[in-house]
């Protein structure tokens, strides 16, 4: 047998042993698998050396490899625990903003708001090009019109509007959700605008496995937290 043969002979015969080794230190502790990967770089590259021909130096690009892996695997298990510790770090952070929305209004992209008429409810509407007649029409539980407030002529983009809570006789309209329905006269065109409104946060909703945090709204139901247009309105 080469001098060759004899080395990979040995050092496969002591990477199946420190493998062996480590499958079992793995299933005892996390923490095992990883420093025993430091040790078996460490003993192959003494076994190697220990049987070392000086006089007649033989190829061992196989041990090489070998070492190799074992450095790899190390920095992988080393960038994913530091990856694991800025991720964990990032949701707690992301968490505790969240949480401090409870209890405060946002304002939000939907038809639909919890109103409290004894004070003026403000919204706006997206407009998408400019508008010779805006409109915002004021619905309530039953689908009945309550109000419609004309904004007149808008240009594109964002147009702010305020209810005063009354109805269209005058008299303040009970509290409770009322749906907001937009239009706007484009080029000649009725068209359909979505609305911006207020809603009171009650809760918030952890993401799992990489989806989005929700925020639970008083009498809405639940949105992602990217949807929010504004905050503390």
């Amino acid at each position: 047998m080469s001098t060759t043969d004899s080395v990979n002979n040995v050092s496969n015969s002591v990477l199946q042993s420190l493998q062996k080794q480590e499958g079992s230190g793995n299933s005892k502790t996390g923490t095992a698998g990883s420093a025993l990967g430091k040790d078996a770089f460490l003993q192959l590259l003494v076994t190697q050396m220990k049987h070392q021909n000086p006089l007649d130096p033989q190829e061992n690009g196989e041990f090489v490899a070998q070492l190799a892996q074992f450095s790899s695997l190390e920095g992988i298990e080393s960038l994913n625990s530091s990856v694991s510790t800025i991720g964990g770090a990032f949701l707690s952070s992301i968490a505790l903003q969240a949480s401090s929305l409870v209890g405060r209004n946002v304002m939000v992209q939907t038809d639909k708001s919890v109103v409290d008429t004894s004070k003026d409810m403000k919204g706006s509407v997206n407009l998408t090009s400019s508008s010779t007649v805006t409109t915002v029409g004021i619905y309530d539980s039953d689908g009945e019109l309550v109000r419609t407030l004309d904004l007149g002529s808008q240009k594109g983009g964002q147009v702010d509007f305020t209810w005063d809570g009354k109805d269209s006789h005058g008299e303040v309209a009970p509290a409770g959700t009322y749906t907001f329905k937009a239009s706007g006269t484009i080029e000649g065109v009725a068209t359909t605008m979505t609305t911006n409104l207020p809603a009171s946060v009650s809760s918030v909703t952890m993401g799992s496995n990489g989806s989005e945090m929700m925020l639970n709204l008083a009498g809405l139901g639940s949105i992602a937290l990217s949807k929010i247009q504004s905050i503390g309105i």
